[in-house]
Parts: structure tokens; sequence; C-alpha cells
């Protein structure tokens, strides 16, 4: 170890800003999560505040907002997993069956490219697509047809975040679905066609079944992040009238910790979240060496 450290110290040092900028940003603010356990007053501080212990968490529990946005973040968070899953699967069976290459990698571009569009750009966007006087809604309009509230209706707008995620998304599952298809041996093809499987038939029972492990590890690996609904998408996109089906825990955390001054709450809420998730990586980490043999260690 002494004669690789001596042979590579230039690279252990250049790990030293990276390192100093993850103990700052990521493990210093963890002392900050006293306050989950305290009635945090900024005028007495850390030390001034009074210690409540475990008061503040059976408070959230017993907070019906909480509750709401606890069930809002499990339905919103599967169901984009779910169809995140879904259509990439589906899309990239769809581009695999174009033989001009030059028609398929313009599509693959073409689908890429939303992933690199922040949510504050898609918001706007959205908003000028799906408004109450959007695109879309002048576009019924002229047919004679009712306007949709995609945006301010607490029923249409978990599926409107749920499918401008899924149309955001989706480019970078089907590339790597893609790519499995790709990688399969075509003598496993020649043989079904030997056997007289026509293309539907092909897909069944070879391109599938090839395909499932990857697709049971990428669908694990994002049951580790069930409780991230996708705070950027929604807090650029929602208002008061769909805290019903719309509030989810970052942006449930953003009002109640930030603009309500409710640091102890937010505090509470955030540790509970980041417990939760953490228990939901590692056990989707399990599952996924045992399906797939994945290791991240």
């Amino acid at each position: 170890m002494l004669k690789r450290l001596k042979k590579d110290w230039p690279l252990h040092v250049l790990l030293i800003p990276g390192l100093i900028i993850t103990a700052i940003f990521s493990y210093g603010p963890i002392y900050g999560l006293i306050m989950a356990f305290q009635d945090f007053n900024p005028a007495h501080g850390f030390w001034g505040s009074p210690w409540v212990g475990l008061d503040n968490f059976r408070w959230i529990f017993a907070e019906a907002q909480f509750q709401r946005a606890l069930y809002n973040t499990f339905f919103i968070s599967l169901m984009k997993i779910f169809l995140r899953t879904l259509v990439p699967v589906v899309f990239a069976l769809l581009l695999n069956e174009i033989r001009r290459s030059f028609v398929k990698r313009t599509f693959q571009t073409i689908i890429y490219i939303p992933n690199f569009i922040s949510w504050v750009i898609l918001a706007g966007i959205f908003m000028t697509i799906l408004g109450s006087r959007g695109i879309v809604n002048t576009t019924l309009g002229m047919v004679g047809l009712g306007p949709i509230d995609f945006l301010t209706n607490p029923r249409t707008f978990p599926w409107t975040m749920i499918w401008t995620d899924v149309w955001r998304h989706f480019g970078f599952g089907t590339v790597v679905y893609l790519a499995t298809i790709v990688s399969i041996d075509p003598g496993l093809y020649e043989s079904a066609v030997m056997d007289g499987a026509g293309r539907w038939k092909q897909t069944i029972k070879v391109t599938l079944p090839l395909m499932a492990p990857i697709i049971i590890l990428m669908t694990v690996l994002a049951l580790g992040n069930v409780l991230d609904a996708g705070f950027d998408q929604i807090f650029n996109l929602y208002s008061p009238s769909v805290f019903e089906t719309g509030d989810i825990i970052q942006t449930y955390v953003f009002r109640v910790g930030l603009h309500g001054a409710n640091f102890a709450v937010g505090a509470t809420v955030g540790l509970f979240n980041s417990v939760v998730s953490l228990i939901l990586m590692l056990m989707a980490l399990f599952i996924a060496y045992k399906v797939a043999n994945y290791k991240v260690f």
C-alpha cells in the first residue's frame, strides 16, 4: 500500500478538492439534523433550543398534510417508475424494427435531447402548451371540445406530472434497452426463423427473455428512489389548487420548513425521507445482486 501511495500520490492529491467539497456540502449539514429532535428557534440556535425528543415525528405522522404528501409521493413515483420502464421497452422494440440506421439514430437523438433540458425551462414550455389558454386547449376549443385543466385540476395534475416526466426521461431507457437488443446473438433469431417464428414470436420468445435481466435491474434500482417523485418538476408546475394531489414530500418540506419557517418540522420530514430512502436503496441493491448479479461494492 505504501508503494502504491508513493507511486500514485498525485492522483490522491487530485481527490482532495472533491473530498473537501463533499465534506462541506454533504457531511457538514448532517449536524443540522439535530433540529428534528428540538423545538428549534433560530434565535436560540442549536444549543439554546429545547430538546423535545420524538415529538416532531409524532406530530408529522398525525398531520393530515404530511400523510397526503406521503401518499402522493408514492403514487406519482411508482407510476413514473412503471411507465419509465414500460415505455422505453416498447419504444426500443419499435426502433429495432427500423432497418435504416440513419433513421434509427435520428430517432435516438431526438428522444434523448429532453434529458438535457432542465425542468425550469420545460415548465415554461408545458405551461405554454398545457395551460388554460395553451396550444392544446386552444386547439380543443377550435374543434368544439371543452378545455382540459392539465395544471389546475387535482384529478389531472398527477397524471400530467407522470406523463411529462416519462416523456423527458424515456429516451435514456430506450437507448439502454436498444443496446441490449443489439447485443443479442443473431444466431438465436436465425434458429427461431428456422422453427417458423415470425417477428412477433421472435420478440416474445427471444428478445424479451434476453432483455429481462436489464429490465429487472433498471426497475429495481429505480425503486431505491421511490420517495423522489421529482421536486424540480412539481415545484415549477404546481399551484395551491392542486396541493391535494400534487403535493409531495419534498415540496411539503419546502413549504413548511422554509416558507413557513418551521425548521424543526422540515428537518424531521427530511430525516424521515432520507432514512427510508437509504433503506429502500440498500434493499434495491441487494435484490439487484440476487436477481441480476449487479454489485456496486
